[in-house]
């Protein structure tokens, strides 16, 4: 019970910190300013991690290296952590393996936050700020499958659409993630 104490303890750090790096990473990505609430909060979460590792991780363009490794390193940690509360059992490249596998889940639940809120904020407060940076962070996953699927009776389905996309995405790591470990 306790290893299963400390897992969840370390799940949500993990998944706040590292998520964090995430979302600024898909911020920066698509240049939304932090000069809101939502961004202030991501700054605050992730600026000390972050800032350090621009030092000796360059972005690639617009890809913010050092905010992908830093959500990696978080991940990392954990990953290490149980690995030692576990009895250090199994190589520890498997363990590096799975935190990068863990940093695409992560990536995948993050995104299916974001689309869930950008529907639900689209019925509620579809002229407010957060809403807008939210649509702005979705725009690029739904303007695909926008093009695609039509609407139906006036409806836009392409978060439903997404939605059930990054489930299979999910079940497919998932399913991976298992088979590394047993």
């Amino acid at each position: 019970m306790f290893i299963q104490i400390i897992s969840l303890v370390l799940d949500v750090v993990a998944g706040l910190i590292a998520g964090a790096c995430l979302v600024r990473l898909a911020m920066q990505w698509q240049r939304i300013p932090f000069n809101n609430p939502i961004g202030q909060f991501i700054f605050a979460v992730s600026d000390r991690l972050v800032m350090p590792l621009r030092r000796w991780v360059p972005a690639l363009g617009r890809l913010d290296t050092a905010s992908l490794v830093g959500a990696w390193l978080v991940k990392l940690t954990q990953f290490i952590v149980l690995w030692l509360l576990g009895g250090g059992q199994g190589p520890l490249l498997l363990v590096l393996v799975l935190s990068v596998i863990g940093v695409l889940q992560l990536a995948i639940t993050c995104l299916t936050a974001v689309v869930l809120l950008h529907a639900v904020l689209s019925w509620m407060q579809p002229g407010s700020m957060n809403f807008m940076l939210i649509d702005r962070l979705c725009q690029a996953w739904l303007a695909p499958i926008r093009r695609t699927v039509p609407l139906v009776g006036g409806i836009d389905l392409s978060s439903l659409v997404l939605l059930v996309l990054l489930q299979i995405a999910s079940m497919v790591v998932g399913s991976i993630q298992m088979g590394l470990m047993h």
